[in-house]
């Protein structure tokens, strides 16, 4: 879909920095974000706070302001802007969840986040395994191929499963099962390990 004259003659008003402009930039784009944030805790089986949530909201759009628009400057109009906005989006909040979380996995001291009761982990110890960035880099050398790549991009870089998809060509519904498949493996080898 393309850029579309509303959106198109909001950006040049915000790039121009006309009065009100940024005003009518957040009334459109914020439920786009908002959803965004909680689409990315729901994935990360997290239920942030309503302070943790303004925090992410906010952190997001400072980035979309940040160094004079450039996020904003950037955008070359391929996509509708909501869909730019929703990638940029959500690579900063999970940035921000990937930073804020504890090296061990938990919700730390600076993110009151809790792990969400409704989504069971099918397979705890795998997750126990994953949380730790040394013990995945190490058992990253088990897996090959495509499992390595989605395993790497998804736990050490924090990436959503579209843009593993789009950086590995694989499709976006392939890559949940890979992921567990993956993550089956690396249980197995850790505790063949212990």
């Amino acid at each position: 879909m393309a850029l579309s004259d509303v959106d198109r003659e909001l950006l040049d008003r915000c790039l121009a920095q006309q009065p009100g402009a940024w005003k009518s930039f957040i009334d459109r784009f914020m439920g786009l974000v908002i959803h965004v944030v909680h689409q990315v805790a729901r994935t990360r089986s997290i239920r942030p706070s309503e302070a943790d949530r303004d925090d992410l909201l906010a952190e997001v759009f400072l980035t979309f302001v940040d160094n004079d628009f450039a996020v904003l400057r950037h955008f070359r109009g391929q996509s509708s802007l909501a869909t730019y906005l929703t990638v940029v989006a959500r690579r900063v909040v999970v940035r921000a969840i990937t930073r804020l979380r504890s090296p061990v996995g938990g919700p730390s001291t600076h993110f009151s986040s809790q792990l969400d009761a409704d989504v069971p982990d099918p397979h705890p110890e795998a997750a126990a395994v994953l949380s730790d960035r040394d013990q995945v880099e190490r058992l990253l050398a088990e897996l090959e191929g495509a499992e390595r790549d989605i395993v790497r991009l998804y736990h050490l870089e924090g990436r959503s499963y579209y843009e593993i998809s789009m950086a590995t060509g694989i499709p976006e519904n392939s890559i949940g099962p890979l992921l567990s498949r993956a993550r089956e493996k690396l249980r197995r080898v850790d505790a063949n390990r212990t």
